[in-house]
């Protein structure tokens, strides 16, 4: 079904508080609008409104026809207890509710006494019967396992499409996820941070769906590449301007825009604020001169030399009279807001005294997990290196960043760390920050050294201030625990840093400031990442690939 949606003059927020407003959208076939901004900002809050999960603050938004058919991907992988793939997959599709609606119909049409109030059975029959077809529920059980198999995922191994959600690593539900969109027969699609725990191969098959499509879709991402990729616009959402705006032509093109529009705001703004300096200053020096005319007039001229005491009033009257036209021209003058200054992230990563010259070796190690087998792996990581590491999901990433670092044993052969290594981690499941403690509290943990305000004070620059620091860390967004690990590397001296994906829920200026931190750090790196932009932009000195178990150098 060829579908529109159209956002008039929406407002959105939580409670009091306003992320945007006097937004207008429209997103037709073929669109691919990809809306970035700041973390908080209100990136998902515009997703939610144009779903219809929420109500906006004012504005409207329409569907046209009423009735196609929107699908709503959420950011995280809800893991549902006792859920199966099939089942998540059904229901991330909509075609669970779909059939739920069609057999809630048909019980209707056999028995009009289940029907509601006014709605003739037979119609309702119809427009279920309708839906359900074209959600692609009537053959999704068929189409399912050839598109798990294509994946990875269910073919021959430990997975299934029984198996359970729960029981899925962060990759292999990510992938599940991307099933369910590749399964899905929405008019619009609207996506959030889709490409997180994507590896290369599923960012490509991602790419290629999204170009594919011919309904319309608004993606919220910070994977550049993709953006670049994948959207025809791009909306952002200014949370230090309290504006939006739509840039046409593709992400780059909005780079280029965008930084061209901010310089002349900024050059309009200065070119105003010297113009109103200069007139403030001239009006300051015309009514010193003023003031002094009549003084000098009063007390230099003779009470009987009437003359040169009226010339010299009159004198300083049209003195006055100067100053009152400056004022005036000051008061007319168009009045250019200063562009306020966004916050930005900007740390560096606190270094430690030198490790030893090897800083980790593998000898024939060999570690199992199940039917996986990692290895036999020999490898040796030495001071100064700088390795950038690739590979599907599942191939045994993060195992060998363990067994590296000495957290996991392996079943055979030998690991050991070198001396005086101190070690800053940033793990794909943010482990480092969990549980029930309230931020401020578990970051003191960590760092005993710093003294609560030092802490305080350090969580602010990264953007935790009063209403984060005193909520459980389980209750913070993956952005706001990811940020508050970066804080975590800055307060602690470190030789050897081990990041897992850590672009993973991280805005784009964040991002960028991450990257240049990393070039200024002179210590031992290890960097998972499938952000493409990144492993351009971070300087290697060595690249890793790890398929199935095992690691080949570049």
């Amino acid at each position: 079904m060829t579908a529109t949606i159209v956002a008039r003059s929406l407002t959105g927020g939580h409670g009091h508080r306003v992320l945007f407003e006097d937004l207008d959208l429209t997103v037709a076939p073929g669109d691919v609008i990809g809306v970035v901004g700041a973390n908080g900002a209100g990136k998902t809050t515009l997703l939610r409104l144009l779903a219809g999960a929420d109500e906006p603050i004012s504005g409207t938004v329409s569907l046209a026809p009423s009735d196609a058919f929107v699908g709503w991907l959420p950011q995280e992988h809800e893991r549902v207890e006792g859920e199966t793939i099939a089942a998540y997959i059904a229901r991330r599709t909509g075609c669970a509710e779909a059939t739920r609606q069609m057999d809630a119909a048909a019980a209707a049409l056999a028995d009009p006494s289940l029907a509601a109030a006014g709605v003739d059975p037979a119609d309702a029959y119809s427009s279920a019967l309708e839906r359900w077809l074209a959600s692609g529920a009537a053959d999704l059980d068929e189409r399912l396992p050839a598109v798990l198999a294509d994946l990875g995922l269910a073919s021959g191994g430990a997975l299934s499409a029984q198996s359970l959600m729960t029981s899925l690593s962060g990759g292999q539900a990510a992938r599940v996820g991307l099933a369910a969109l590749l399964l899905s027969r929405f008019d619009i699609v609207l996506l959030d941070e889709p490409t997180n725990d994507l590896d290369l191969d599923g960012l490509d098959r991602l790419e290629a769906f999204v170009r594919g499509l011919r309904g319309g879709v608004v993606l919220v991402s910070h994977d550049r590449e993709f953006l670049a990729r994948s959207v025809t616009d791009v909306l952002e959402l200014d949370l230090a301007q309290g504006t939006n705006r739509l840039y046409g032509g593709g992400y780059d093109a909005f780079i280029e825009e965008r930084a061209t529009v901010r310089r002349h705001l900024r050059e309009k703004y200065d070119e105003f604020a010297e113009k109103k300096a200069d007139l403030v200053a001239r009006a300051r020096t015309q009514r010193e001169w003023s003031s002094q005319g009549v003084r000098n007039a009063l007390k230099k001229s003779p009470d009987n030399d009437k003359i040169k005491r009226r010339a010299s009033m009159e004198s300083s009257e049209k003195q006055a009279q100067k100053v009152r036209q400056m004022e005036s021209r000051i008061a007319r003058l168009e009045e250019v807001e200063e562009p306020r200054k966004e916050w930005q992230l900007e740390f560096t990563i606190g270094s430690a005294p030198r490790s030893s010259t090897v800083v980790a070796t593998l000898n024939e190690a060999v570690v199992r997990q199940g039917s996986f087998a990692l290895g036999p792996l020999s490898l040796q990581v030495n001071a100064g290196d700088r390795i950038g590491i690739t590979g599907p999901n599942g191939a045994g990433k993060s195992t060998l960043l363990r067994t590296l670092l000495g957290t996991q044993r392996p079943d055979e052969g030998e690991a050991s760390l070198g001396t005086s290594v101190q070690i800053g981690e940033i793990d794909q499941a943010r482990s480092l920050l969990v549980g029930d403690a309230p931020l401020a509290g578990a970051v003191e943990a960590l760092v005993p050294e710093m003294s609560s305000a030092d802490v305080r004070t350090l969580l602010a620059k990264f953007g935790l201030r009063a209403d984060h620091v005193t909520r459980p860390v389980d209750g913070l967004s993956p952005g706001e625990r990811t940020r508050a690990a970066l804080a975590l590397l800055q307060a602690r001296g470190v030789n050897l840093l081990v990041l897992d994906e850590p672009t993973n829920h991280l805005d784009l200026p964040a991002i960028e400031q991450l990257e240049q931190a990393l070039e200024s750090y002179s210590g031992t790196l290890l960097l998972v990442t499938h952000d493409r932009r990144m492993l351009d932009t971070v300087r290697t000195t060595r690249r890793w690939q790890v398929v199935s178990g095992r690691v080949a150098e570049l």
